[in-house]
């Protein structure tokens, strides 16, 4: 696989990632998951290696590399912990990219570069109460006045929302009365009227930053409209397929790090005079984590390497993310079983990771979803052939 989709530029990156997670991240990940302490100083020492911004074009202070890289980048973090793989997704697939993708040069030009280089952090506002799967129902409301934007509503389960600079978030575009659908915006945190929640208690991603966000009559310039009113709806869907990819990224390193954790006890714990991974009932476990686990690596890093050829990755981006997530959640749960009750102790870390996949299949459209939206493009395509 890595032969087909690396070139020399992305096994230096992944050599450098790995590094970093192993000796930087794993001695303090199970205590920032304890204490649910999200890992600001981490964060900075990314920003330095240049991994805030992977696929950011150099002239906004990114990487400038590709989405193969950037794929690594949150790969490998996810081998050693899932919360700080996801704080770098959602800054970069979701707080950063609808900017490169569909922002104004006024606005490229203000915010990419902060961004890119970890000055900023960004954040992501889509789900509310009301509308989580169905994000047509949203109703957090912009509505035009002269020179600005009202804006009032809610949004939940906001990753990076707390430690953020700048947000993008969905609303309805309101003018002259007339509801012109929904599109996204930008916001500045500290922006009067705008307020955070309280960090949310998770089950897993404990150190990442979760938070609902409150918009009380909060005013944003016209220019913090990001892309064009008329295609807002498609261009946020757009934005998702890309961050599936991300997500299923997640789900690699989720499920390796499960994975080489049961592999490496089976070959330790010894039961009945003999090492357990000389246990056919072992084994035929560790067989089907490690297919389930190159599967799932082929499906991301296709999608991945699709959306730098600039294909349409709808259905590649949503069939990595359906096939990653669901295999991290049977992985993490074998490992477990790997590890019999030591699984279930916090010691050995296992639990931490079956706690993190379980998000896997709900962030960033379930799985529910990413089926509908395989299913669509499969029968599309069928139509027209």
């Amino acid at each position: 696989m890595e032969q087909r989709y690396f070139t020399e530029e992305h096994r230096l990156l992944q050599g450098m990632v790995r590094e970093f997670a192993r000796s930087e991240v794993e001695p303090v990940a199970s205590e920032m998951d304890r204490q649910g302490q999200f890992p600001t100083d981490l964060v900075a020492k990314l920003a330095k290696l240049g991994l805030m911004g992977v696929p950011i074009p150099s002239e906004f202070g990114g990487a400038g590399m590709d989405t193969v890289a950037y794929t690594i980048a949150v790969h490998e973090l996810g081998v050693v912990d899932a919360s700080l793989g996801i704080t770098v997704a959602a800054h970069t697939s979701l707080g950063t990219m609808p900017i490169l993708m569909f922002g104004s040069e006024q606005l490229k030009k203000k915010y990419l570069a902060p961004l890119a280089q970890g000055e900023l952090i960004g954040a992501f506002g889509l789900t509310e109460p009301q509308a989580g799967s169905d994000a047509g129902a949203t109703r957090t409301r912009a509505e035009r006045r002269k020179d600005r934007y009202i804006v009032n509503g809610q949004k939940i389960f906001c990753t990076n929302a707390g430690i953020a600079g700048v947000i993008i978030f969905t609303a309805r575009l309101i003018e002259d009365g007339e509801d012109l659908g929904i599109c996204n915006f930008l916001v500045e945190t500290g922006t009067s009227g705008l307020r955070t929640g309280p960090p949310e208690k998770k089950m897993g991603w404990r150190a990442s930053d979760t938070r609902s966000l409150y918009f009380e009559d909060v005013e944003i310039p016209l220019e913090n409209l990001v892309g064009e009113a008329s295609r807002g709806f498609s261009q946020f869907l757009e934005v998702l397929a890309g961050g599936r990819i991300s997500v299923g990224a997640l789900a690699l390193g989720t499920a390796e790090g499960a994975y080489r954790r049961a592999l490496s006890y089976s070959l330790e714990r010894e039961a009945f005079g003999q090492t357990i991974s000389k246990f056919q009932a072992v084994q035929f476990k560790l067989a089907d984590m490690a297919t389930q686990f190159e599967a799932a690596k082929h499906l991301v890093y296709h999608a991945a390497w699709l959306k730098d050829q600039g294909y349409n990755i709808v259905k590649e981006s949503a069939m990595a993310k359906l096939f990653a997530s669901e295999i991290a959640m049977d992985i993490t749960s074998e490992a477990i079983q790997i590890h019999g009750g030591y699984g279930y102790i916090r010691e050995y870390q296992v639990e931490r990771f079956f706690r993190d996949a379980k998000a896997l299949a709900i962030g960033e459209g379930t799985s529910e979803i990413q089926r509908m939206l395989i299913a669509r493009e499969i029968l599309k395509e069928a139509e027209l052939s």
